[in-house]
């Protein structure tokens, strides 16, 4: 009796952990699905159904999302914004409400909605290119187009100086103990890195193959030479950027003022 007893409940509990097991792994694929608007570029177009100009104050509204750290960037021509983000199950989503630079643009109107949209919206849909962020089931409060940013991504990652130009002493002269390296967050429009001696950080912007470095924020160790300080300068006159196989060069004008090769 106590034998039948006992093979009953080893059978009841196996059954148990079996629909358990599968209770996770649906919830976990659910959720593993939403990383399909993550990592990438989606640039706004529509606001509260009324068309949004391609650039403003001369840069592309855009949205990101980064799944490594749930983060979000965005910007409406104007202001960096930023904040953490919580995808759910069946496109759920929510945006907190972060940091942002507190420049003052013409054309500010975009922005202020933006934010509103960012805390008001509570889900996602994704139709072919177009993610459009909505509250129940009115109509989308946003609408965001994917970005073909090509070489973009190829951004992301570590990238090592081995040419700058604008100085008479040879290379190894600059950076005798170390190469500057420089790192790129894409989704985050970040870069880290070390300028030879010090490590730096700044944030940069980004349309098309044109690129701006903001003054980077670095440690204050003394350092011999003026290696690094002539790679910080250089740095913030870069406006363009191409990439060739495992080469960055970045652009002044016409003229590759320094090159990169990618760690």
């Amino acid at each position: 009796m106590k034998q039948r007893f006992l093979a009953s409940f080893i059978s009841v509990v196996i059954v148990l952990g079996s629909c358990i097991s599968s209770q996770k792994t649906a919830t976990t694929t659910a959720i593993g699905s939403t990383t399909e608007i993550a990592g990438k570029k989606w640039q706004l177009v529509e606001l509260r159904g009324n068309r949004v100009e391609e650039k403003i104050n001369g840069q592309i509204p855009f949205l990101q999302l980064n799944s490594e750290n749930n983060r979000y960037a965005a910007s409406a021509g104007c202001n960096g914004l930023g904040g953490e983000y919580t995808l759910k199950e069946n496109n759920r989503i929510a945006f907190a409400r972060g940091i942002s630079t507190l420049m003052a643009c013409d054309n500010m109107e975009v922005e202020s909605e933006l934010v509103k949209v960012l805390e008001m919206a509570d889900n996602y849909t994704l139709d072919g290119d177009i993610l459009s962020l909505n509250r129940a089931r009115m109509a989308p409060l946003a609408r965001f187009q994917l970005v073909d940013e090509n070489g973009m991504q190829a951004l992301n990652g570590t990238w090592v100086l081995d040419y700058i130009s604008g100085t008479r002493i040879a290379f190894d002269g600059l950076f005798p103990d170390r190469k500057p390296e420089i790192t790129f967050n894409l989704p985050e429009t970040k870069v880290t890195g070390n300028g030879g001696c010090n490590s730096f950080n700044t944030t940069f912007t980004l349309d098309g193959n044109n690129i701006k470095f903001n003054q980077p924020v670095s440690t204050r160790m003394a350092c011999p030479g003026n290696g690094e300080a002539t790679f910080f300068k250089t740095l913030q006159t870069v406006s363009k950027y191409s990439i060739d196989g495992n080469t960055l060069n970045m652009i002044m004008g016409d003229i590759a003022v320094m090159r990169f090769q990618r760690k």
